[in-house]
């Protein structure tokens, strides 16, 4: 079962990139990538994280423009893959990648600190 499910999720997730980027004509839809796709035991739902490039404005106006075209997602997604009942779309940002950034940030942040420190240290 785990397995038929992460294949679904993969299919899904190759498939929604394409409809998304080549298919919707939204304008409010800017840049977005399709990071992961988790569908549920049953395959009644699939949680989709997207990340998109611009500010939180966009992101928001990206958001309502896929909450729009959801239907017509789904519509895609079911001619693409063949199963009984295509599961509903449930759109969520991946705030990993800016999970990541901002340990990254810190992270050179104290190494600044240190090397600002050790500098003092020389000084004396």
């Amino acid at each position: 079962m785990g397995h038929r499910v992460n294949r679904v999720g993969e299919q899904m997730k190759k498939e929604l990139g394409e409809i998304i980027s080549r298919k919707i004509k939204d304008p409010r839809i800017g840049f977005v990538t399709v990071t992961d796709v988790q569908v549920t035991g049953d395959l009644q739902q699939a949680k989709v994280y997207i990340s998109v490039l611009g500010d939180e404005e966009q992101r928001e106006n990206t958001l309502k423009g896929l909450a729009k075209a959801k239907g017509f997602i789904r519509t895609e997604i079911g001619q693409r893959i063949r199963l009984r009942k295509t599961p509903e779309l449930i759109f969520e940002f991946d705030e990993s990648m800016a999970y990541g950034n901002r340990i990254n940030s810190l992270i050179h942040e104290l190494k600044r600190d240190e090397q600002h420190d050790d500098e003092k240290k020389d000084e004396n």
